[in-house]
């Protein structure tokens, strides 16, 4: 029997946003499915960022549709965000390097007992466990994460949204800064957090590490959706073209050849 397809979880329905005269999306329709990492990529001024602040409830379109488990929402603040399941980690702003390693995994959700003292004990244990179960080998939690490798502390970030509920987690260019080794650790535990049923959107320019994780890709340019397939109907040549320019780079390349 075949299974019947999973209602996404967010959908955008020809969501556009403007600013003043310029418009930094026109018109994208995107479906994010449980279990699955949606990659979106394309080069700086494509309408990434964008996005990511929509989702993330820092922006509202300014047209089109954005719902929620099947029924129209909007997304007014990030707590309505993550009220809604959705939690961002930015690139920069995922952790605090002066804060130990539990402290950074219970940032903002502090375990307290009375009179609102912490937890201490309590939360370096979950960390831990937490830590050991998602995969992530840091073998001293009371660390400072600034002693972390970068894709470890992306990982830290990843995994403290998901342990908090987060239904979709929305990475805004874990590996750009990564070298091959920890950007290894970041898109395993991608595939990791997708395969315990989070819906993932992975935001990069990078083909190659969308292709390794993603199960399905759009690709954004000057605000227009240029590509919107799954991965059964793309191969990673297709998808690089396609990101560096697809007709556009074979029309140039037939002139130089001409010159």
């Amino acid at each position: 029997m075949t299974q019947p397809t999973p209602q996404p979880i967010i959908q955008l329905r020809g969501v556009t946003k403007s600013y003043g005269g310029f418009d930094a999306l026109r018109g994208v329709d995107l479906a994010i499915n449980p279990g699955e990492c949606t990659c979106v990529l394309g080069d700086n001024g494509a309408g990434k960022s964008t996005l990511i602040k929509i989702l993330a409830g820092l922006h509202t379109p300014s047209g089109g549709q954005l719902l929620i488990d099947g029924t129209e929402a909007t997304l007014s603040s990030p707590r309505d965000a993550l009220d809604a399941g959705i939690a961002t980690v930015y690139q920069t702003l995922a952790i605090v390097d002066e804060l130990s390693v539990w402290r950074n995994f219970f940032l903002g959700q502090e375990l307290t007992g009375a009179f609102g003292v912490l937890k201490r004990a309590e939360m370096r244990r979950i960390c831990s466990e937490q830590l050991t179960q998602m995969g992530i080998d840091i073998p001293d939690v009371e660390v400072e994460a600034g002693n972390l490798s970068g894709g470890q502390r992306q990982v830290v970030a990843i995994a403290r949204a998901v342990y908090f509920g987060a239904r979709v987690v929305i990475l805004d260019e874990p590996t750009a800064a990564l070298g091959v080794k920890q950007s290894g650790v970041v898109l395993r535990f991608i595939a990791a957090a997708r395969d315990r049923g989070v819906a993932v959107v992975f935001v990069t320019h990078n083909p190659h590490h969308a292709y390794l994780v993603g199960d399905h890709f759009t690709i954004l340019k000057l605000g227009r959706q240029e590509l919107d397939a799954p991965r059964s109907a793309i191969t990673l040549d297709e998808l690089t073209r396609e990101m560096a320019g697809g007709a556009e780079l074979e029309t140039l390349s037939h002139e130089l050849r001409r010159g």
